[in-house]
């Protein structure tokens, strides 16, 4: 497995609806912030949407990441014809591997048949690029209902985004999500997590954690997907929770990614990244 930040790693230093940070982090530092921490995968998701970059800045961006050996990984929300064929192309252009989309309707919800019905004719178009879609679990779809989708559509085409918390949305925790989806899993968002009892007791709240500091099981979680020596990249996120202010939280943001990639990369035996290119 190699280790990976992510757009959702930093997300109150993007933006997040109601929280405008002062000076949003761009694109180009992203870059900069994964090879600061001596990453080999960035995946760039919906929160920084590739799409609406201006062309200057992603040529910029896609030199930089050659420049210093980092993969991308390009994601997306919704999966309408147009959006897929927009993302496919950006896949082809940065090296993607996958496209990770979250199923998401522009109207309604969408059932598991509408969303294969969508997809189904856009498999000549992942399979001439060299792209795998990866559909991550979120608490739309049960871990049944996704991997129905996937076996509907074909594993040589399309495999599951897997995330360690989204399908407590859906009821379901982390061992259930692993044992059912593990064997279609081209991509890991490894998110760590608390569930704790509100103070007044009426109630649990589930928050993040830095990678190694809450109560998922992060080695039992790797060996069930395959071992450390699986290749696939193990992607950073975090639900920082917000602290007093906007800035405070955004420092701790950026203390739990340091921490999350040390403990990813001492679980993962990946050495330090001292021979590659970062500035």
């Amino acid at each position: 497995m190699r280790v990976g930040l992510s757009s959702y790693t930093y997300t109150w230093s993007i933006g997040v609806r109601g929280y405008p940070p002062k000076e949003p982090l761009t694109l180009l530092q992203l870059i900069e912030q994964a090879a600061s921490l001596g990453v080999s995968v960035l995946q760039v998701a919906d929160n920084l949407p590739l799409h609406e970059v201006a062309k200057r800045e992603l040529d910029t961006f896609e030199y930089r990441a050659r420049e210093l050996q980092i993969e991308v990984e390009v994601g997306t929300r919704g999966i309408d014809a147009a959006r897929l064929q927009k993302y496919v192309s950006l896949a082809e252009r940065l090296g993607s591997p996958i496209l990770r989309v979250v199923i998401a309707g522009a109207t309604h919800d969408l059932t598991p048949d509408e969303a294969i019905s969508i997809l189904r004719p856009q498999r000549h178009m992942f399979e001439e690029a060299g792209v795998v879609l990866a559909i991550e679990n979120h608490d739309k779809f049960s871990a049944d209902q996704l991997v129905y989708i996937v076996e509907e559509l074909g594993t040589s085409w399309v495999g599951i985004c897997l995330d360690t918390v989204n399908s407590f949305g859906a009821l379901e925790g982390p061992e259930v999500v692993v044992k059912k989806l593990g064997p279609f899993t081209v991509n890991l968002h490894c998110k760590d997590f608390v569930i704790r009892r509100a103070e007044h007791m009426m109630g649990f709240t589930i928050e993040g954690r830095p990678v190694g500091q809450g109560q998922l099981d992060v080695p039992w979680l790797v060996e069930q997907l395959g071992g450390a020596d699986r290749d696939i990249s193990a992607i950073i996120e975090l639900w920082t929770p917000p602290d007093a202010s906007l800035e405070s939280t955004i420092v701790t943001e950026r203390a739990w990614a340091e921490i999350s990639v040390e403990y990813l990369r001492e679980l993962l035996l990946v050495p330090d990244a001292d021979t590659r290119i970062i500035s």
